[in-house]
């Protein structure tokens, strides 16, 4: 797969950065968010985040948070690659972008995690659990990340931002996602004043795990990362549970061929065993947590309209805005 970006630019980049010569630069195909890039340079093995080019919804796409988020996780017992080097010089390939470790692994895009055996799913599920659990102890005022986001109101706060976002959408009608945000407004999960570094986007595809064992070794895709309430992001862990392998990779009704994977319940209840706190988890958090994932579909659709999505698959996916909302509908009011 060839580059799309300025190559000999970049490789300006890497040799005054004493990084080396840029051996090879691959694109990653299948995300759907930052285009990505596998890079090879001094003998080294790295990987490329960079925003996408074109218009792009506001606060999206935030690289340079990435890259913070990661530089302060690092110093922590929470698996992250290692961040190398941040530009914030346009000049260069057009967008900011930063570059960090390659780790290797595996990567499982299918919540169902097929060809494993039962135990080998069952770890894995149990791993991602322990993982943000991990991620979620840690304080942020510790590792330099007191000011990486509000500490209060986080769920009004996320409700309000992605509530413009869809309201922002050009052409585009989802009475599903209306319906969805219309109970949230009067349903939104209670602020109790826990406060932790939350990811935003957590699950399976957004994990790396070791090439021959069932424990996580990297967490990927740090753009939507703030303070907030850690039950956000177990709710959006959940959602495998709650969609169908048509609605991007749920395992809902696979029956014995996700044999292993532990039951939503017992997933929840994993966590809560290495988690600070044991609030329990509500029907409104994963409700909440449907609501944002449609909207960032709705975003995906909007790139797709305007020519520059990261994913060549996004003008499929832009339709799950609605199925997501529908899922979301199921947990709050009758659909």
């Amino acid at each position: 797969m060839t580059s799309p970006i300025d190559t000999p630019a970049f490789a300006d980049w890497l040799r005054s950065n004493d990084l080396g010569d840029l051996e090879t630069i691959e694109a990653v195909a299948g995300g759907q968010s930052n285009p990505t890039f596998f890079v090879s340079a001094g003998g080294r093995n790295y990987v490329l985040r960079k925003k996408p080019t074109g218009p792009i919804l506001k606060g999206a796409h935030a690289v340079d948070r990435e890259y913070r988020v990661l530089a302060a996780l690092a110093k922590t017992d929470v698996p992250v690659p290692h961040p190398v080097a941040f530009c914030d010089d346009t000049e260069v390939l057009g967008t900011e972008f930063y570059l960090m470790e390659r780790l290797e692994g595996r990567v499982f895009h299918d919540a169902a995690l097929p060809g494993l055996n039962p135990d080998e799913r069952r770890g894995m599920y149990l791993s991602m659990a322990e993982t943000l659990a991990r991620l979620h102890a840690v304080r942020p005022e510790e590792v330099g990340l007191g000011d990486y986001g509000r500490p209060t109101g986080y769920f009004e706060r996320q409700y309000r931002r992605w509530l413009s976002q869809w309201e922002a959408a050009e052409d585009m009608e989802i009475p599903e996602l209306d319906r969805l945000a219309a109970w949230l407004r009067d349903h939104l999960p209670e602020d109790d004043g826990q406060v932790a570094i939350v990811h935003g986007d957590y699950r399976i595809g957004n994990l790396i795990y070791h090439p021959t064992e069932p424990i996580v070794v990297g967490i990927l895709d740090w753009e939507l990362s703030t303070l907030g309430h850690p039950l956000a992001d177990l709710g959006f862990c959940c959602m495998p549970w709650r969609t169908t392998p048509e609605e991007y990779g749920g395992i809902r009704g696979l029956g014995a061929e996700v044999d292993g994977i532990p039951p939503r319940e017992d997933f929840v209840a994993h966590y809560m065993r290495h988690a600070l706190s044991k609030a329990p988890l509500e029907p409104s958090h994963e409700a909440f947590a449907l609501f944002r994932f449609a909207v960032i579909f709705v975003g995906i659709a909007e790139r797709a309209r305007q020519g520059n999505a990261a994913g060549s698959e996004a003008e499929k996916l832009a339709p799950l805005a609605g199925r997501f909302a529908a899922r979301g509908l199921e947990l709050g009011p009758d659909p």
